[in-house]
């Protein structure tokens, strides 16, 4: 059973930068697609950047150009580099995996494990 781990979150200021890392064990679906989820207090999860196991990805419109995807496929380890951060970006963040390629779209659906989070707030 795929396991995932987030970690990084923390506390920063508008303007400022951070990078979250979410460590996958027994990662032995092939191909596989690994994404990046958020849920503030009181919205419903929402999604953030996917990538898929040959280095397609999707990043959302809400923070296209500010946050990249990646991956270091040799230690199964999924980042999200989040830069220019607001207070909008202030969530719980969560790492997901799935077996298959990437869809065309980021959708919680495509998702079947999860990780148990990890907090960023970002203030002014």
């Amino acid at each position: 059973q795929v396991q995932l781990v987030e970690s990084g979150g923390g506390s920063v200021q508008a303007g400022e930068s951070l990078r979250i890392s979410c460590a996958a064990s027994r990662l032995t679906y092939r191909p596989y697609c690994l994404g990046w989820f958020r849920q503030a207090p009181g919205k419903k999860r929402a999604g953030v950047a996917i990538i898929a196991m040959f280095g397609f990805s999707l990043v959302g419109d809400s923070v296209k150009g500010r946050f990249t995807i990646s991956q270091d496929s040799t230690k199964d380890i999924l980042y999200l580099q989040m830069n220019s951060l607001t207070p909008e970006d202030s969530a719980i963040y969560y790492c997901a995996a799935a077996q298959g390629n990437c869809p065309g779209r980021i959708s919680e659906t495509t998702f079947r494990v999860w990780g148990q989070g990890t907090q960023v707030t970002v203030s002014l």
